[in-house]
């Protein structure tokens, strides 16, 4: 049973005096440490947050330069695409040109002959005749 005595005032007072002294000496410390290391890690937090919104930053950049590069070297490939083209179209015109020169020139020697066959052919068509005449009719026609 409890008895109600000075031994009672005597224990509330010391935890009273033993809260205070607990309070000052234990918690408070540990309470102080607590909230540094709170803002430690909102500071971090911030730093962080800001590192990403950096790293966001330069990504965009790089990215930005990598199409600007990719655009440049689009636009010289096309280019030299089209000086190959025109330099190959160039070639073909001048190869074809080279051609229709070179047709023309046997064109005219195969026409040259063909007309000098048919000159000859035709200097001589009346003894041809005479020949075939004489071979038909079996005697010579030469008078």
């Amino acid at each position: 049973m409890i008895t109600v005595d000075i031994t009672l005032v005597i224990h509330i007072i010391n935890m009273i005096v033993l809260m205070f002294v607990l309070n000052a000496i234990l918690y408070k410390p540990v309470l102080g440490i607590l909230e540094k290391r709170q803002e430690k890690l909102d500071a971090l937090s911030d730093d962080v947050e800001q590192f990403e919104q950096n790293a966001r930053h330069r990504q965009a950049e790089v990215d930005k330069k990598m199409r600007q590069a990719s655009a440049k070297a689009k636009k010289a490939l096309d280019g030299a695409r089209s000086e190959a083209q025109a330099a190959g179209a160039e070639k073909v015109a001048a190869i074809r040109q080279e051609a229709d020169g070179e047709k023309e020139k046997q064109l005219s020697e195969v026409r040259s002959q063909v007309d000098a066959a048919r000159k000859e052919l035709l200097d001589n068509v009346t003894g041809f005749a005479q020949e075939m005449a004489g071979k038909i009719l079996g005697r010579s026609l030469k008078a």
